[in-house]
């Protein structure tokens, strides 16, 4: 079998997502526990517990996830549909949010008050490879000094230009997420992994100042940790964060059963009519606390980097030997009923 590094990865003639690959130990490692792994990180100029943030979306980011998440040492940013941002934006009172998202036709009024509670802003696009993206960043950037996330990406080949533009992180996938349609509705899009390698490779080379965020297809704790060791600061998610407590929504019984609404950034329930709709909605079983799944997600990565043999999450980004699995391989982890 073939032990593939990230190089390896990156020149596959095939795209790759993560359920194509996995991390291979090839040492002893001398971590005797996973309470042992620091998964401190900083980001953006801010230091986190887990390298974790949360999606915009409007059944994903209100403000109450956004709040308990800065509370668990993660980043929720705060989708633009919640009317509760107004009256903080309205108040004198300190706020634990860090992050917001916005749209291109968001007026000057709003980004100045985001501003001036010093709020990292994301400008919540599904193509940052437009030259009106490019332009909004110039813009804020030019004006105040905050930090701006910009989205998504499939490729690095556009990378230098976001970097000009003043971008300090980008959102890396398209079409990944479990709710997106837009490579059903228009062809577009790679796997995941490759999208974020390529990437990865394109500021390395060239020797940019970005940060990369990991975002979409992610669907479990191993899923982070193969994110984060093939080069990304921070992984978005979105249906693991879902259905929770904190996420925006009501909870509604079903078959006996609870449930939360879950939807995409471009589903007809956001979209106005007439918009094209490159999302679906659907409903989500109830997970209670989102603190739970944050607990969950730390122990999986602490475990993963106690197996590689790594302390810390800058150790875990210098693995390099993976494995690509055959379909049959991947189906054999799977538990089985």
């Amino acid at each position: 079998m073939k032990i593939y590094s990230k190089e390896d990865l990156n020149n596959n003639s095939l795209s790759l997502t993560y359920d194509d690959i996995s991390l291979i130990p090839l040492e002893i490692s001398q971590v005797k526990s996973r309470i042992e792994c620091d998964t401190t990180c900083n980001f953006l100029g801010q230091e986190f517990q887990l390298p974790v943030m949360s999606s915009p979306m409007d059944s994903v980011t209100g403000v109450r996830m956004g709040e308990e998440l800065t509370d668990l040492g993660c980043l929720g940013i705060v989708n633009r549909f919640d009317s509760s941002l107004n009256e903080i934006l309205e108040s004198d009172n300190e706020t634990k949010i860090k992050a917001v998202s916005i749209s291109l036709h968001e007026s000057e009024e709003m980004i100045e008050k985001l501003a001036s509670k010093g709020f990292t802003i994301c400008i919540d696009t599904a193509n940052a490879n437009n030259s009106s993206v490019l332009k909004k960043c110039e813009e804020i950037k030019n004006k105040y000094t905050i930090k701006v996330i910009v989205g998504n990406i499939a490729h690095g080949s556009t990378l230098k230009q976001l970097v000009d533009a003043g971008a300090d992180a980008v959102r890396i996938g398209i079409g990944g997420g479990s709710v997106c349609t837009t490579s059903i509705q228009t062809g577009i899009g790679i796997g995941q992994v490759s999208s974020l390698l390529n990437t990865y490779f394109t500021r390395k080379e060239q020797n940019l100042n970005i940060e990369l965020i990991a975002d979409g297809g992610i669907k479990s704790a191993g899923d982070i940790a193969k994110a984060i060791a093939l080069g990304a600061d921070a992984v978005m998610l979105g249906r693991m964060l879902a259905g929770t407590k904190e996420a925006p929504g009501e909870v509604i019984k079903y078959n006996d059963q609870l449930w939360k609404k879950y939807r995409g950034s471009a589903s007809f329930g956001v979209k106005m009519k007439g918009e094209f709709i490159e999302g679906e909605e659907t409903m989500i079983s109830y997970k209670g606390a989102v603190k739970n799944i944050i607990n969950n997600i730390s122990d999986g990565f602490k475990s993963s980097m106690s197996y590689m043999n790594r302390n810390n999450i800058d150790e875990f980004r210098k693995i390099d030997t993976f494995a690509v699995l055959s379909n049959s391989s991947f189906l054999e982890r799977l538990p089985k009923k």
